[in-house]
């Protein structure tokens, strides 16, 4: 039986191929809206998988929210100390509010600095 970190990371592995995928089609309005929702997806799986790993082989506890797992995650030297992490969870945030086609184009902007980040994670955990 596999554990839930092994689950999370089978499932984060194919959905950070799938957000890579979308970040390099010529941008549209529906490329744009399907690149925000993958990366949602993406980072929900990314700060859970990194929740299971930190609770599993770490010994961590009481991570409840993405920010304090990600610090934990810098603390465990997982990640590197990037401030991205941090503000990825901000984007995140903002991602259930995009009425605006301006909030929406902010957003989408910023996913390209977001994709190598994921990569990397999902390196660190193999």
């Amino acid at each position: 039986m596999s554990s839930k970190f092994e689950s999370l990371y089978s499932l984060l592995g194919k959905a950070v191929k799938k957000f890579e995928e979308i970040m390099l089609e010529k941008e549209t309005e529906i490329i744009r809206e399907s690149a925000i929702q993958r990366f949602g997806f993406t980072f929900e799986l990314a700060w859970k998988t990194m929740k299971a790993y930190l609770e599993e082989n770490k010994g961590a506890k009481d991570l409840y929210f993405p920010k304090d797992t990600i610090r934990s995650a810098f603390q465990a030297k997982l990640l590197d100390n990037d401030p991205i992490w941090l503000e990825m969870v901000d984007t995140r945030n903002m991602t259930s509010h995009l009425y605006k086609e301006s909030m929406a184009l902010k957003v989408y902007r910023a996913l390209p600095r977001y994709v190598p980040l994921i990569k990397k994670l999902v390196e660190a955990l193999g």
